[in-house]
């Protein structure tokens, strides 16, 4: 049954405010990414289907609400695609809300209750361990995206206006497929890239396997054998003796046992290919994404453990229209799915721009040195080298010149100028430096450009010694933290203010005029250079205190 809801509706037990018939309506819900509605119906409901209003429909999961937007009508049919009703957040702001070394249950419960209005949603989390995320002038949706990408793990389950991230997802109830017996109508992608059956494996230091080789369970015509380099953190203190000597044989076969273990689970994953399949049939004791398929794919030889990554369900015949399973997945979460066309247009002119453009000068820069190799001459001149590009030097126009006073750079010939140089005393010489992460202990210049490039705007963070932000400068100005939650800002729309821990404005400037809701007054107060306030104690004969109060003198003799 497909119920039509109003706009502000959050419950959905009863028929709402309208049944509709629908000629179409096909879910499609995919793991991390897109859950919407492809609705179709008649002409009949064209002043029901209003953007905004929430329609309810089956799914394998129960009833769920979905979001009516971008209605298209044509003499015979209505059509709208109906984001879930989780896509909400992406209205709701979150204007500063800091999740300090908190785990990920409790990261939503903080971001959730941070939001502008006031969120409708509930959340829940069993992902294991802590991090810190600060989410500043971002709507709820992105903060749910940049959580499942700082915590590392996760699938979004999204069940009407509860949210959860879950560590696992899915049932195991043995649905098995066979390639190529009972079922046909499969279409398979198949990446062997990583494919290893014969494996050398190199950890810390460049340290083996006594063996150098493990081997997977399965082989192939051909071989896949590779070198792979695995991270390792043992830690070495665990090894010394009481005077601070490292026991070597004992740490080297700590790292080995590390290393195999290692080494194991990496080629029993990879033994196999990564495949995507794609499935247009309706298969029995599915019940959500994350569930597991056994795949026997005769063409391989091998039998692969799969989960659901995506499905199409169809309301009308109650039944799934296609699935999608395998061991990887054709694509990146596209949790950022387009709601609005001024959204989309953000995340083209921030994020991706800035990775474009620095993506596109790194590769001019390698292009530059590799195009350069074939091209270059090296002459020894008894107290210098010289780099250049063409014989005779004279003739070269990029120079690089090395001595015991550093080395120098030049495009003007070996007689030019040379403009850039790093010289041995450790100076750094240039007319311009493009870096994608500077780490310095002291910066010293005339300007410091912030933003200006790519549209970008500049922003200037300043962390104290335990790594909280207490203040920062951007395109909306200077803003100063208190220890207790209370900040200060400085900019173009309210001039300069103070707001406490609940947001709320405590001192300003407006024009020519100071404003604060309280004052405290230690000594005394000027005013017009005419008129002092001064606090005045009278006493007696005994010089007891008699009277405290404040007293009112005139300034310049009037």
């Amino acid at each position: 049954m497909i119920k039509l809801f109003g706009q502000t509706d959050t419950t959905f037990t009863s028929n709402g405010d309208l049944v509709i018939l629908p000629l179409r309506a096909v879910i499609h819900k995919a793991d991390n990414s897109d859950f919407y509605l492809d609705l179709t119906t008649s002409l009949k409901y064209a002043d029901d289907l209003t953007e905004g209003r929430i329609i309810v429909a089956p799914t394998p999961q129960g009833e769920q609400a979905f979001r009516v937007g971008n209605v298209q009508k044509t003499k015979s049919k209505i059509t709208t695609r109906c984001w879930h009703i989780f896509y909400d957040t992406e209205n709701y702001l979150i204007e500063d809300s800091r999740a300090v070394n908190m785990n990920l249950n409790a990261a939503l419960d903080h971001f959730n209750s941070s939001t502008t209005p006031e969120s409708p949603f509930t959340t829940l989390s069993d992902v294991e361990g802590t991090n810190t995320l600060y989410v500043i002038r971002k709507s709820y949706y992105e903060a749910i995206q940049e959580a499942i990408e700082r915590w590392g793990s996760g699938h979004l389950v999204r069940d009407n206006f509860q949210i959860e991230i879950r560590e696992n997802i899915g049932q195991d109830n043995g649905v098995e497929v066979r390639y190529g017996k009972n079922l046909k109508e499969i279409t398979v992608d198949y990446n062997w890239d990583n494919v290893v059956t014969q494996m050398m494996p190199v950890g810390y230091d460049g340290i083996m396997l006594e063996d150098k080789y493990i081997y997977g369970d399965v082989s192939y015509d051909i071989p896949y054998t590779k070198c792979i380099h695995f991270d390792q953190n043992i830690d070495q203190d665990a090894y010394k003796d009481e005077s601070g000597n490292v026991d070597q044989e004992a740490y080297a076969a700590a790292l080995r046992a590390d290393l195999f273990a290692q080494a194991q689970a990496y080629i029993q994953i990879n033994q196999y290919p990564q495949v995507n399949y794609q499935l247009a049939a309706n298969l029995e004791k599915i019940t959500d994404i994350g569930d597991t398929i056994y795949v026997d794919d005769e063409r391989l030889g091998v039998k692969i453990t799969t989960n659901l990554i995506s499905y199409d369900y169809d309301c009308i015949l109650g039944k799934y229209t296609n699935l999608e399973f395998g061991n990887f997945k054709k694509q990146l979460s596209n949790l950022v799915t387009n709601i609005t066309t001024q959204t989309e247009q953000m995340i083209q002119e921030s994020t991706q721009a800035i990775q474009i453009g620095l993506e596109a000068e790194l590769n001019l820069a390698q292009e530059k040195i590799w195009g350069a190799l074939g091209n270059s001459y090296v002459i020894y001149e008894g107290d210098k080298i010289l780099v250049v590009d063409s014989l005779p030097k004279e003739t070269a126009t990029n120079v690089i010149m090395i001595n015991n006073g550093g080395i120098a750079f030049s495009n003007t010939g070996i007689n030019g100028n040379f403009a850039s140089a790093w010289t041995i005393d450790n100076v750094l010489n240039m007319q311009q430096i493009n870096v994608i992460n500077l780490t310095a202990d002291l910066i010293k210049g005339g300007t410091l450009k912030l933003g200006s490039k790519l549209n970008q705007s500049g922003l200037l963070q300043l962390f104290d010694e335990a790594n909280t932000l207490i203040g920062q400068m951007d395109k909306d100005g200077l803003k100063m933290y208190g220890q207790d939650g209370s900040y200060v800002i400085m900019n173009e729309q309210v001039g300069f203010a103070g707001y406490d821990r609940n947001n709320n404005k405590i001192y300003w400037v407006d024009k020519d005029e100071f404003h604060m809701k309280k004052s405290v007054v230690e000594e005394e107060i000027t005013l017009c250079n005419k008129l002092r306030f001064i606090p005045i104690t009278l006493t007696d004969g005994n010089n007891n205190v008699t009277n405290d109060g404040i007293g009112l003198v005139s300034v310049g003799g009037e």
